[in-house]
């Protein structure tokens, strides 16, 4: 009686709120695309599944292509009619045009930093000599297309800061193409590589190690499955064809290859790992090349569910960071002559707090560790005696520290949901920090909002962090818009991030959350694992307790929520828009993966086992079924608007998924919420440009402020 109760509340609130919507703009009458559907149906261990969109996997088809063009009309026909769309774009122009600053590194006499004036498409690399030098552009990759989706990417310089390896990507693919500048002149050598994917370059004298991959076979860039990833030893002046292959596996096709170099050039160090198959570990060989040496040494010669990873040589012997019996971390030495692991020795044990960074600079070890999403940084001698902490301006989050054994300063970056990233040097005699660069936001005034971190229990009683912002003097009514946020997958920490675009919605009165569910970093690999595989549901119970959390306390109401996440954060609000659509508004998936069933045979999709299983194990596939945003979308329910993006050059999280999922609801979708599914072109894993991330965000709070009743006040 009581759950009836309450869902005949939320029906009424529900027509209430369509009552302020223009009729032509409710999803009753939008005209969706009539998708084609096949007779296609997989069996999977005696289980049939139909997959009447299959044919939308090929981008490469005219019918595909018609379909894409069909659906961003209706889309695009929606957003333009919403009144105040190109207000809310100014505004976050308005926002984001102030210069924004990395820190700068070194390199020979030389110091390097990022640097985007405002509304550049990309930063531009600069270059000084000195820290009082007067800097000069290096590289602007705003020049090398044009409509500025051209990208820096990997920017490796020789030890002497003579030569650099650029990587360029294009349209926001992650194939990138390796290029060698000399910096005193900024011209660059005759040397091009190409099909360069997961990898960066490290140099050994003239030469530097790379990672590829074979070219695709043609019109299958996007799509075709990455196996085989070779490593290879590139001479400066030479082809890409003269070069020479060091590492291969031709057994384990599915495996990640790379080498680096130790600072002082003396040592290569591959390191392999084999996600495909489950495992979350790496194996890890030396090379001394002072020697000449052309045979790989095991230090760890299987892969297993350990990491390790080296952080440099101390002479003979190597600093190693691993999880192995630390689910924290924790570093050790290691005299690569006694690869007794046992004898190991541990310089920095585990601690109750994860281990996020372990750098070296400066003959010092600079570690972060992660405490309730917040960072704490200590300095420590090479053999692990704790000199002092690194005290940060207020809670929030710090990186860098990086540098080379002779620096006498290393720089940071601090950042929290109301402090843009700011630049700090710490002098390492001294053990000071100053600040060296802060941005300045117009009218900005971070004393006008608030940030506040909760703990709420989820369903099995996990306590779970989430952090909540908005502008000071907000109502605890039940009825202020909200977006919460969220992603717990792969290890990889939700932490504390400054965003000049949220403060369009935060400066409208806007509550935004940010949950640290289970599968994230954020308390070890204890806590990742709590949210993988079998264990995958965990996520999203922590997702619905964060919102459940949100409503009870009455920060926001289900008829105010809206909710967003990307790539396993678009998978995240996929699964929870199936199991509770009674409980959100607004749903923003973004490049998610949706057909949980065949992500690993996409591009590098199969490196995503370790956390979400494969189906062609029988229990993992029960599982995927169970969750997949996809397979579980019912028919005839009322789902929340839902405006999906995707973009036609991922070629990490194909756009097959967002096409067959959107597809799909349109057509099992029933109630006057639009169903809409935007497609960005010349764009990938993410916006290739300022332009097109603005244009995106200007769309998607339009369509959530538009959704939620509320009229903006620019």
């Amino acid at each position: 009686m009581r759950v009836a109760r309450t869902n005949s509340i939320l029906l009424i609130a529900v027509f209430a709120a369509l009552a302020l919507l223009p009729a032509q703009l409710t999803g009753q009458q939008l005209q969706y695309p009539q998708t084609k559907k096949v007779d296609h149906v997989d069996t999977y261990f005696g289980v049939k599944v139909a997959d009447p969109y299959r044919w939308l996997e090929d981008d490469n088809s005219t019918e595909t292509a018609q379909w894409v063009e069909a659906e961003n009309k209706v889309t695009f026909g929606y957003l333009e009619k919403i009144p105040y769309r190109q207000q809310v774009k100014q505004r976050l122009e308005n926002l984001y045009n102030y210069p924004k600053y990395t820190a700068p590194f070194r390199g020979g006499e030389n110091f390097f930093f990022r640097k985007n004036d405002g509304l550049q498409n990309q930063s531009v690399l600069y270059v000084q000599k000195g820290l009082d030098g007067t800097p000069e552009v290096l590289i602007d990759p705003n020049k090398l297309s044009a409509d500025g989706t051209s990208r820096l990417g990997a920017f490796a310089l020789r030890r002497d800061g003579k030569y650099a390896v650029v990587g360029i990507s294009r349209s926001g693919s992650d194939w990138q193409d390796f290029y060698v500048m000399k910096i005193d002149t900024k011209t660059y050598l005759s040397d091009t590589l190409n099909w360069i994917k997961v990898s960066g370059a490290s140099w050994a004298g003239d030469a530097f190690f790379y990672s590829r991959y074979d070219a695709p076979e043609k019109g299958k860039e996007l799509s075709s499955k990455n196996v085989n990833h070779r490593v290879y030893y590139h001479k400066l002046g030479t082809p890409q064809s003269a070069d020479e292959l060091i590492y291969e596996d031709s057994a384990h096709p599915e495996r990640f290859n790379n080498v680096g170099t130790t600072e002082d050039g003396r040592f290569a160090i591959l390191t392999s790992s084999e996600r495909g198959s489950g495992k979350q570990g790496n194996s890890l060989y030396y090379r001394d090349l002072s020697k000449g040496e052309k045979v790989f040494h095991p230090i760890v010669p299987t892969i297993g569910d350990d990491e390790f990873s080296v952080i440099d040589n101390v002479g003979d012997k190597f600093l190693i960071r691993t999880n192995k019996n630390a689910p924290n971390s924790k570093v050790v030495l290691v005299d690569p002559e006694n690869r007794e692991r046992q004898n190991w020795k541990t310089i920095l044990p585990e601690k109750p707090e994860p281990l996020q960074q372990a750098g070296a600079a400066g003959g010092k070890l600079f570690v972060t560790y992660l405490k309730d999403v917040s960072t704490r940084v200590h300095v420590y001698s090479l053999d692990g005696k704790l000199e002092n902490e690194i005290k940060l301006p207020a809670l929030g989050i710090a990186g860098g520290f990086g540098g080379q054994k002779d620096e006498k300063f290393v720089f940071y970056t601090f950042t929290s949901f109301t402090t843009p990233p700011s630049i700090y040097r710490y002098d390492i005699a001294t053990k000071k920090s100053t600040l060296f660069r802060a941005p300045e936001i117009p009218n900005f005034k971070p004393g006008e909002y608030e940030t506040k971190q909760v703990f709420y229990k989820c369903k099995d009683g996990t306590k779970v962090p989430m952090f909540i912002v908005y502008k000071k003097g907000i109502k605890l009514n039940g009825k202020n818009p909200t977006l919460l946020y969220g992603y717990g997958g792969f290890n990889i920490s939700t932490t504390p991030s400054f965003s000049s675009l949220r403060l369009a919605l935060l400066e409208q009165g806007f509550v935004y959350a940010s949950a640290n569910l289970r599968g994230g970093g954020e308390y070890g690999e204890k806590w990742h694992q709590a949210g993988t595989k079998l264990k995958k549901q965990n996520v999203f119970d922590d997702f619905i307790a964060a919102a459940q959390y949100l409503i009870a306390n009455k920060y926001t109401s289900p008829m105010m929520l809206a909710i967003q996440g990307g790539s396993n954060g678009g998978l995240l609000v996929g699964a929870v828009i199936n199991q509770r659509p009674d409980l959100f508004r607004v749903a923003l998936p973004a490049v998610g993966v949706m057909d949980m069933l065949r992500f690993h045979k996409f591009t590098i999709g199969w490196n995503w086992i370790p956390d979400f299983g494969s189906s062609d194990n029988e229990a993992e596939f029960k599982a995927l079924y169970q969750y997949s945003p996809l397979h579980n979308i019912r028919e005839g329910l009322r789902y929340p608007a839902t405006l999906i993006t995707t973009a036609d050059h991922d070629d990490r999280v194909v756009p097959a998924h967002s096409f067959k999922y959107a597809a799909t609801l349109q057509e099992r979708h029933r109630g006057e919420n639009p169903i809409l599914i935007r497609i960005q072109t010349r764009s990938g894993h993410g916006a290739s440009n300022v332009t097109k991330a603005i244009e995106e965000t200007a769309d998607l709070y339009s369509f959530v402020f538009y959704n939620l009743g509320i009229t903006p006040k620019y």
